[in-house]
């Protein structure tokens, strides 16, 4: 669960590791999506809440193991700026503001978790590759994207939010935010955070 990289095998892509951890975490969105899908929209808000500080933790134990792992210098490894962590901003803008930047959080949640939370459990190219199927790492990695399918979709179907074409203002505001910051620090430190500076992923976990 702990090991060091390199220490085990890794998972890799495809592999009947890979095809376990989506089967688990699908059934665990459908569970989760059965017992709460008939919320209001107050008990919802407060589980996009809940997960947003339970995301956030794991974030930070994810962070500082990386640190130990690699080294601080190694930013691609552990600072939360690619697209799939939009979770962790969205969530934050929905849970803890008002007003539009409330709509930011909500309309992210809403459309980009899912569509960033699919294609990463189909392609977790930054993690399997690297790990074992049962790493914490791992286990993070897929509980993590499983949430935000998990929030974007009891997000539709209880109509916590109407969306409109003029949405997509607000999606794009908060990606390009991300972007910048992220083509901040690849220039200081040599990244690749958001995968904007280098076809390559390099580092990333």
């Amino acid at each position: 669960m702990f090991s060091n990289m390199g220490e085990y095998e890794p998972c890799g892509i495809f592999t009947i590791g890979h095809f376990s951890l989506i089967l688990i975490t699908v059934i665990v969105i459908f569970i989760a999506l059965k017992k709460t899908v008939n919320k209001n929209k107050e008990q919802v808000y407060k589980i996009i809440k809940c997960t947003t500080i339970i995301a956030c933790i794991l974030e930070v134990v994810k962070i500082i193991f990386n640190i130990k792992q690699n080294s601080f210098k190694a930013v691609n490894t552990y600072l939360p700026l690619y697209y799939c962590s939009i979770l962790l901003y969205a969530g934050v803008l929905s849970s803890f503001t008002k007003g539009a930047l409330k709509r930011v959080g909500d309309v992210c949640l809403a459309t980009g978790s899912i569509v960033g939370g699919i294609v990463f459990m189909i392609y977790p190219s930054t993690s399997l590759p690297i790990y074992p199927a049962f790493h914490i790492l791992s286990i993070h990695s897929f509980l993590f994207h499983g949430a935000m399918v998990y929030l974007g979709i009891l997000i539709n179907k209880t109509r916590y939010i109407e969306l409109k074409k003029s949405d997509i203002k607000y999606f794009a505001s908060l990606v390009l935010c991300m972007s910048i910051l992220a083509l901040i620090v690849n220039k200081l430190f040599d990244g690749n955070l958001m995968f904007i500076s280098n076809n390559f992923p390099r580092y990333a976990n």
